[in-house]
């Protein structure tokens, strides 16, 4: 008997979000639901999806940290994407989330705690995000003194993203 309730993925999986387990993992339900899920809560100029940003987080990093890089929100396939001043408001949610990203991990050979070059290009490529897809700022963010990333942001097309995210992730595994 599994814990909580199952979700049908993508692929016509089920998956316990509550109770994950490494064999219910799918690259294509998490590229496909990834590209489905907008940034932002969803308040940019056009759509962006986690994948595309998750591609460009992957080549903003040494190379040997780049599927973690990919990786770095694949939970949010399986828990969604919560708009970061919300989520560690929510009962549970950080810990639930853990958990989905630990049998992910396990799943692809990944580390339980991304390198923090991970966590940097995550918040470089959130700025250079910003500059683009989202209108001025009411107030300045605050993440010290990290730049944007010389990226070009795109905002493409969820079947674009996914596409993008697939073959990144061919790029650096066996798949």
């Amino acid at each position: 008997m599994r814990n909580g309730d199952w979700m049908q993925t993508y692929t016509g999986r089920q998956y316990w979000p509550l109770d994950p387990r490494a064999e219910d993992v799918d690259i294509i339900d998490i590229a496909h639901a990834l590209s489905m899920l907008c940034r932002y809560t969803g308040h940019c100029k056009d759509f962006y999806s986690v994948a595309e940003h998750c591609v460009y987080v992957s080549r903003c990093v040494p190379e040997e940290h780049a599927l973690q890089g990919l990786m770095h929100d694949a939970q949010e396939a399986y828990c969604n994407d919560i708009a970061r001043p919300l989520k560690r408001f929510i009962l549970n949610y950080e810990e639930i989330e853990g958990r989905n990203w630990r049998v992910i991990a396990e799943k692809f050979g990944l580390p339980f705690d991304l390198h923090p070059s991970v966590k940097y290009a995550d918040i470089s490529v959130l700025l250079a995000e910003a500059a683009v897809l989202l209108g001025p700022a009411p107030a300045p963010w605050s993440f010290g003194d990290i730049k944007a990333a010389d990226i070009e942001i795109r905002a493409s097309p969820p079947a674009v993203a996914e596409s993008m995210f697939l073959a990144r992730f061919k790029e650096l595994t066996s798949w």
